[in-house]
């Protein structure tokens, strides 16, 4: 279907990634809105939709505002895309080659990103949108590096990293990247240790704090923090098997069990 002539579709981005850039770097959705929907009114476009992805990286591929464009620029119903910068599309440079220089002009969608002057109807900008598209995804790899350099020397001196402390514990009010025990979770643990050191397994003590009404992490996480109750509702071998394998029980800390191959990829090793 040949694209409806005269309508344009309005991307707007941002991250977390962007929060420590200079300000002409981290606008609000709302100012990149108003940049945009200026800009389509002096060029003489009608707007179709503004579509917006709050907190997702310009690597993630499964942003929902995203893919909905696509899938409308797909069925023509836009002949034009507006970005403040093609950042703010993407940072993905597979994404780039496949659809500003691939699909778009198969589907007769033009690209503009406003601020960085790219239009994908200039043939002769092609190796800049190129560069520009290495350059994004280059920030993001040395940012994912830095990042990671960072958490694991943290780790390495003793300061717990993750959003929420481990079950039998609580972060310390006056240092969050320290553990203290909360006493009420500590005595179900301790209850957990002496039940298996007698003897009963996995499954049986699992049993035994259901039949006792026991909240399990997640549901007195929940309640903790002031939160509906979360599921599951009930203790599982497995819940159990975490909490008998995990060596910060006996006094050390364990931490980075699980990463993603890299900031690609949301395989976990």
């Amino acid at each position: 279907m040949p694209p409806r002539k005269g309508w344009a579709a309005v991307y707007c981005r941002l991250s977390k990634e962007d929060e420590d850039k200079a300000a002409a770097e981290s606008e609000s959705i709302r100012n990149q809105r108003a940049l945009l929907l200026d800009w389509a009114a002096t060029h003489g476009y009608h707007v179709y939709k503004v579509y917006t992805d709050e907190d997702y990286s310009g690597i993630d591929r499964a942003r929902p505002g995203f893919n909905a464009m696509l899938n409308d620029a797909r069925q023509g119903k836009f002949e034009v895309i507006l970005a403040k910068t093609q950042s703010r599309f993407t940072r993905d440079m597979e994404l780039v080659e496949r659809y500003l220089h691939g699909l778009f002009p198969e589907w007769g969608v033009r690209f503009i990103a406003v601020l960085d002057h790219v239009d994908t109807c200039d043939p002769a900008g092609k190796k800049a949108r190129q560069i520009n598209g290495l350059i994004n995804e280059w920030y993001l790899e040395d940012l994912s590096g830095n990042v990671r350099a960072v958490l694991d020397h943290k780790r390495h001196s003793g300061c717990y990293i993750a959003s929420f402390a481990l079950y039998g514990y609580r972060k310390d009010p006056a240092d969050h990247n320290r553990l203290v025990i909360d006493p009420p979770a500590a005595a179900v643990v301790r209850r957990i240790f002496a039940l298996y050191v007698q003897g009963a397994g996995a499954g049986k003590i699992a049993q035994t704090l259901n039949a006792e009404a026991i909240p399990p992490p997640s549901v007195y996480r929940a309640a903790q923090s002031g939160q509906p109750a979360a599921k599951p509702t009930l203790w599982s071998k497995a819940t159990v098997r975490r909490i008998l394998s995990n060596s910060t029980y006996v006094g050390d800390m364990e931490q980075g069990r699980v990463r993603k191959l890299n900031y690609k990829s949301k395989k976990a090793i």
